[in-house]
């Protein structure tokens, strides 16, 4: 029996307290606790990882990453995770820190996690390997998919070392308003809505480039709005049998309406909006609304991240129901 220290007991003592209850947080993490695939997302990590081979041993794979996936949960820099570990025992039962044994892993740890994950694009395999997982558990790849993109800002000022904007961000216009930053293009499937396939670009890269890309081949409908009418020779290409349920404008040049095709838009829409489900889960609730790096790669890590989390909270019903006795 592992003997337990008084800081662990003090964080356990919540069963002494007798008007506590379990808050928002508490349940959110007993939840991904349970249906995040852990010894699958690690093996991804695995042949990366540290061996502490003539040095300080490393810290936990799974450690670590259950802290990184608490950064994108809540949307915390370095630093405000290390003071948040802290500061709540909530967190810190999560990773599974005892602070009379150990400290909590400084912001200089997590940093150095980040740049392994950066440096091998282990956002993308991450995203792909919860997508296989996801496929195991039932969840599978239907014959519609639903594509859209999302702009996610970037600091736009000048006030830096080098006196200029991100030159791998860009600006872009949508109606009245001008953006500055990327973009994240999505394609999600029609009837579960989760996401399949994903490409970051800067932001002045039209949405119907990353199409093709955007499809996995055996779609029978392709769902989008109005940015991608007319890309019937795209869809083909990737998508021999499906066919284009993409809005169309309903404006002609003159400036009339086509009651028509208004019509046949609000009923496509009707499944299209499920693809503002995953971005309202990645940019709502994990707060990914501006990028925190420079440069591209660092934030496509982090989206696909994002995207992978955002697939397992969205399957979490079915996902709870199976590892439930």
């Amino acid at each position: 029996m592992k003997q337990q220290t008084l800081a662990a007991a003090a964080d356990q003592s919540a069963g002494f307290e007798r008007y506590r209850k379990p808050t928002r947080r508490d349940e959110f993490l007993a939840t991904m606790n349970a249906i995040v695939p852990w010894p699958a997302l690690c093996e991804v990590i695995q042949p990366h990882y540290p061996k502490g081979v003539g040095g300080r041993p490393p810290i936990g794979l799974e450690r670590m990453l259950r802290i990184h996936f608490i950064q994108h949960w809540f949307n915390l820099a370095d630093e405000a995770c290390e003071e948040a570990l802290y500061d709540s025992a909530a967190l810190r039962r999560f990773v599974g820190i005892d602070l009379g044994r150990e400290p909590v892993p400084d912001a200089t740890t997590m940093l150095k996690f980040r740049r392994l994950l950066n440096e091998h694009k282990l956002g993308e395999q991450l995203f792909a390997k919860v997508g296989e997982v996801l496929q195991q558990s039932g969840f599978k790849l239907k014959t519609g998919t639903i594509v859209d993109a999302t702009i996610i800002g970037a600091p736009s000022s000048t006030k830096n070392a080098d006196n200029a904007r991100d030159p791998e961000m860009h600006q872009a216009r949508k109606g009245q308003q001008w953006y500055f930053g990327m973009k994240l293009h999505i394609g999600v499937d029609s009837q579960s809505g989760l996401a399949h396939s994903a490409v970051v670009t800067p932001a002045n890269v039209h949405d119907k480039h990353p199409l093709p890309d955007l499809l996995h081949g055996n779609e029978q409908r392709v769902y989008g709005d109005s940015a991608y009418a007319s890309q019937k020779d795209l869809i083909a290409g990737r998508a021999p049998h499906a066919k284009d349920f993409t809005n169309e404008r309903v404006r002609n040049r003159q400036g009339e309406v086509d009651e028509a095709a208004r019509t046949k838009n609000r009923n496509k829409s009707r499944i299209r909006a499920r693809v503002e489900h995953v971005f309202n889960v990645v940019k709502r609730l994990w707060g990914f609304t501006k990028v925190r790096y420079r440069g591209l790669a660092k934030n496509a890590t982090r989206a696909f991240t994002a995207l992978a989390l955002a697939n397992i909270y969205l399957g979490r019903g079915p996902l709870l129901a199976q590892v439930r006795p």
